[in-house]
């Protein structure tokens, strides 16, 4: 990639502020956390370089953005369009910059020029435990089940059913027949073919595991994720377990404060897939580790749930990735953002072709927020 001829450019102005978002519906409960409600704002970041934009998800403070002014694009990028390590902070706004700089989506900015279309299966992450103030199981069921045809009308074919009420919210056995029940009606309503996966936030133990993949094997289970908190003892046990079983059923792990061992542990044949969050740990770190998992035969599953910014990043990090396996789909409506260029279709997410992460901003709504209740530095 040629940059030599913006190498001097420096950063000119930083704006932040936080957009209002909400869900379809209220998220409920998991094995862990109470409800999760409708509201999911979104941190945004603006940057301006040369006199062009680009934004993106970040939560850098004033003071940091007041240090990163005057930096050039020498310092920000490596020559393969990279951003350097030390501006990891604001990956995403400065991609969507070189994307909307050099006229490309940016995919094409780390793998090359492609005339493929580019799109990624993807899984609805919508169904929690919404079903807590039912008493009778049936009438819960019915319940998700309702949830899942409403994602299979928004295009989905693969869903991820929390499961794991019965580490807090209802009396241990109880909580885990109606985890099974709930599976089995899903199983039913969205078909043989549609992926189910479910995850329990560490809220089972070994047994409960094997239990509830035992009672469930016909509702064929593509993953489990999180089912207890990692140790190698007991992820051992379970996949000579699945294997005994007949089971075709991965194990997944890696979402939150996850034992640092578990790549290793994923190497090893413990785990199947890791599940870093795609914000958090971040873009180009997960480029690396992709590649590493991809030599080690271990699939790339990343978190993205709480924040919309996600769904679209993860459509441009998934071609650099042989083994990415889905996009979590966290669906949600942004106020002052149009991202309706990125489609379900049939159960996989169409990426624009378009530059930067193909999102469009209300430049006069964010303005406005920023001046409200955001900050803004400029280099004056």
């Amino acid at each position: 990639m040629d940059l030599s001829n913006i190498l001097t450019k420096k950063i000119e102005k930083i704006e932040w502020c936080k957009l209002p978002g909400k869900r379809n519906r209220a998220a409920g409960s998991n094995a862990r956390l109470g409800v999760h409600g409708d509201n999911v704002p979104l941190d945004l970041v603006r940057v301006t370089i040369d006199g062009k934009q680009g934004f993106g998800w970040s939560r850098i403070k004033e003071n940091r953005g007041k240090e990163l002014l005057g930096t050039t694009v020498k310092e920000l990028f490596r020559s393969n369009g990279e951003v350097s390590e030390h501006y990891y902070d604001i990956e995403f706004p400065l991609l969507d910059w070189l994307g909307n700089e050099q006229g490309k989506p940016v995919y094409e900015l780390l793998l090359g020029n492609t005339d493929e279309k580019i799109s990624i299966p993807c899984y609805d992450t919508s169904l929690y435990f919404d079903d807590l103030h039912l008493e009778n199981d049936s009438d819960a069921v019915e319940l998700i089940k309702s949830e899942a045809l409403a994602g299979w009308a928004l295009g989905h074919r693969a869903f991820k059913i929390k499961v794991g009420r019965g580490a807090m919210h209802m009396p241990l056995i109880k909580g885990t027949n109606r985890d099974i029940s709930i599976i089995k009606g899903v199983r039913e309503v969205i078909g043989p073919d549609a992926k189910i996966m479910i995850d329990a936030n560490n809220g089972y133990n070994l047994n409960i595991t094997k239990e509830v993949l035992s009672k469930t094997e016909d509702s064929n289970i593509y993953w489990i994720e999180e089912p207890f908190h990692e140790d190698p003892e007991f992820l051992n046990n379970l996949k000579y377990w699945i294997k005994k079983e007949g089971l075709n059923v991965m194990v997944t792990d890696g979402e939150g404060n996850a034992a640092p061992q578990i790549v290793d542990w994923a190497k090893e044949g413990k785990i199947d897939a890791i599940q870093y969050d795609i914000l958090h740990f971040g873009f180009h770190k997960w480029k690396y580790l992709g590649k590493d998992l991809d030599e080690a035969n271990v699939k790339t599953a990343p978190h993205n749930y709480g924040c919309v910014y996600g769904n679209f990043a993860l459509g441009h990090l998934a071609p650099l990735i042989k083994g990415f396996l889905f996009i979590e789909w966290d669906e949600v409506k942004i106020e002052g953002l149009d991202a309706s260029d990125y489609v379900i279709n049939n159960g996989y997410v169409e990426v624009p072709k378009k530059p930067g992460f193909g999102l469009e901003l209300d430049e006069p709504f964010y303005s406005l927020l920023v001046e409200e209740e955001g900050w803004s530095v400029q280099d004056i």
